[in-house]
């Protein structure tokens, strides 16, 4: 007769077999990364819609968006500069390693982001698991906090409890979601020159930074190619349909 100890170690065996099953029945999941200006967007896009001619094929983007939005508010007349200004020093000081967290406010907004990330990420899976091969725009990752889609509030000092477990709640989704391995990451490799000229509403330093982050990614040691980015936006797609084609359609 098993003993309370073995049907529990059972289980716990049955459960991972499940789960491991349940993993290797999703459809492929592609991961594009790079700085600002790399093209991820682009050919994610255009290679997705391409791939879905063949199969189901879908584009996720997972970053935050909040860059692009303050950007648009920084348009509005009058009043869109300053605000994107003080919007941007609260972000700033968020994402500082041992600054203090503006408020709760401030707080609230982080992590209204992160749980619209979790959320597009969840889709993203439910869509995997309904047969649809997925390619990504960033990924979501824990190696670099606030900073570069990795969780927001872990950076900053919280200065209150209630900021506290909101980063704690952070942390824990996006641990969930790294802990989702892409079956391929391309990193789009270019340099802060390049990127600019390409972006040339951009801060200089920030791209000089998402550069060197690119870099040191490891994505928990998901297979990971680099691509050269500098080259024509042509050539560059087509080296990572080269990549994503045999992965995507089953034929490698």
């Amino acid at each position: 007769m098993l003993s309370q100890a073995d049907k529990v170690s059972q289980h716990y065996a049955a459960s991972r077999s499940v789960s491991a099953s349940r993993e290797k029945s999703l459809a492929p999941l592609v991961a594009l990364i790079g700085c600002d200006g790399a093209g991820k967007t682009a050919i994610s896009n255009e290679l997705a819609a391409q791939l879905n001619q063949i199969r189901p094929t879908q584009t996720f983007y997972l970053g935050l968006g909040s860059g692009d939005l303050g950007r648009r508010i920084g348009t509005i007349p009058l009043t869109g500069p300053a605000l994107e200004k003080l919007l941007t020093g609260k972000a700033k000081k968020t994402r500082s390693k041992g600054e203090k967290i503006p408020g709760p406010l401030t707080a609230l907004v982080v992590y209204g982001f992160s749980l619209l990330r979790y959320r597009r990420f969840l889709k993203m899976q439910n869509a995997r698991r309904h047969g649809v091969a997925v390619i990504t725009d960033r990924y979501p990752q824990t190696e670099i906090p606030a900073f570069y889609d990795g969780p927001g509030l872990s950076a900053g000092r919280p200065g209150s409890r209630f900021v506290a477990a909101l980063a704690r709640s952070e942390l824990r989704l996006y641990e969930k979601m790294a802990a989702v391995k892409p079956n391929l990451v391309i990193k789009l490799d270019v340099d802060p020159q390049t990127a600019l000229s390409r972006k040339p509403d951009h801060d200089l330093a920030t791209l000089t930074a998402k550069v060197a982050a690119t870099q040191k990614l490891t994505f928990g040691g998901a297979p990971i190619v680099t691509i050269d980015a500098r080259p024509s936006y042509d050539q560059v797609k087509a080296e990572v349909t080269r990549l994503c084609r045999p992965l995507v359609l089953g034929t490698s």
